[in-house]
């Protein structure tokens, strides 16, 4: 008997199968598995979260809205119109019961025509960044944002002012809706104010996510300094007041010596005009514990006009925000008009700058219009004719700010300026 033939045909090896590729499938290159690798790599890195935060949802469907309304006016064939408030003095109002300046109900409309499509396009590129940064928890500065438009082909910003200029408008559009520049998850550049004094920040490791408390006690000659965005911060204070201060230098003193320790007060360095996160922390932590806030800033007008203005009610360029970024309840402690006739302090003359400021402002400026107490203290500067600083305290000594000038006004704040 014969044995039966062997096939032919070999029966191929588990080892030789995986080698060998399926019918109608086009073995893939080493290249392309590489890059296909490295999708995936890029997906899961940008893996989309679920927003469950109440602030992040209402900011993704106001973004989702307005995408919809424009998609939805396209199909319908008709020009669609995207709407912001006019951003300028004439357009605002101050009514003392509601405390800071409000946007008008001028409104600035864009619509979609040949003119205004590659801005369009601009604003609708920079929402849909907006929202795949708040499902990715990242953010952009204004300067990222402005490079990222470099793979938008002819949609791409030119110069940085152009970003910056779509940028104001989302934010004041988005404002009508209660959401602000640092909710689209574009941050500002600029620092925060520096931090002293009885309080517990209670933050989280952007990595882990983990909690942290920081003591604002415990930095030595140093000083806590404030993020960019403060809206998730949490605090611990028994402190009686908050103290802003508008130079560097008049902190530092008031830190090294433990002015907060003795007058148990939180000090902060306002840096000259307050940034927004350093207003939006100083508003939080004040409502959140229900302790007051006292300026103490340089006595001229740019002091008074500019930062404390700024710091009290917000500004008439930003007014579609000073809902966010002002600090309704806090008062002017010094220096005064007053304080440089009661202290006999050294003094500049004014410059024509300062005059014409402090003019503008009793003339122009809706806050000091409706406060008595801010005319008569404006008014006595202009006849004075002359400004001081906040340093013009040491002709009485280095320290005198601390040991004499500071309590004595603390313990007349009824008599602040408003």
């Amino acid at each position: 008997m014969t044995p039966a033939k062997k096939s032919s045909r070999r029966k191929a090896t588990p080892k030789a199968a995986a080698k060998q590729p399926s019918r109608g499938t086009k073995k893939a290159s080493p290249r392309k598995a590489t890059k296909a690798t490295k999708a995936t790599k890029a997906t899961k890195a940008t893996a989309r979260r679920t927003v469950t935060n109440a602030t992040d949802k209402h900011t993704v469907e106001c973004i989702d809205n307005t995408a919809r309304a424009v998609y939805g006016k396209i199909l319908k064939k008709i020009a669609p119109e995207l709407k912001s408030p006019v951003r300028s003095l004439s357009n605002v109002k101050y009514d003392p019961k509601v405390g800071y300046l409000e946007i008008g109900s001028s409104r600035k409309v864009r619509t979609l025509t040949v003119n205004t499509v590659k801005s369009f396009a601009q604003t609708l590129k920079m929402l849909n960044i907006s929202k795949e940064m708040i499902e990715q928890d990242t953010f952009a500065t204004k300067r990222e944002a402005y490079y990222v438009s470099k793979n938008w082909a002819e949609a791409r910003f030119k110069e940085q002012p152009e970003s910056d200029t779509v940028m104001d408008d989302i934010e004041s559009m988005f404002s009508l809706h209660g959401v602000s520049r640092e909710q689209l998850r574009f941050y500002p550049e600029e620092h925060g104010g520096a931090v002293a004094g009885n309080l517990v920040v209670i933050d989280r490791d952007p990595v882990s996510g983990q909690e942290l408390r920081i003591d604002c006690t415990k930095f030595g000659s140093g000083a806590y300094t404030i993020p960019h965005s403060v809206e998730h911060l949490g605090f611990e204070t028994k402190a009686k007041f908050i103290l802003a201060i508008e130079t560097g230098g008049m902190f530092q003193r008031l830190q090294v010596h433990g002015f907060w320790n003795t007058s148990n007060c939180i000090i902060i360095s306002m840096g000259g005009v307050p940034t927004r996160a350093t207003r939006r922390f100083v508003r939080r932590l004040s409502e959140a514990k229900k302790i007051p806030v006292y300026a103490f800033v340089d006595c001229d007008p740019y002091g008074i006009s500019n930062i404390y203005r700024t710091l009290k009610v917000g500004s008439g360029n930003t007014a579609h925000l000073n809902r966010f970024f002002c600090v309704p309840h806090a008062h002017y402690l010094g220096v005064t008009p007053q304080d440089i006739i009661d202290y006999e302090l050294p003094t500049h003359p004014l410059l024509e700058v300062d005059i014409k400021r402090a003019k503008d402002a009793l003339k122009n400026d809706p806050f000091f219009q409706q406060s008595k107490p801010w005319n008569k203290a404006i008014n006595q500067l202009l006849k004075m004719k002359v400004r001081a600083e906040q340093q013009a305290l040491a002709k009485w000594g280095l320290n005198y700010v601390i040991e004499e000038y500071l309590p004595r006004k603390l313990k007349a704040t009824k008599a602040f300026l408003p």
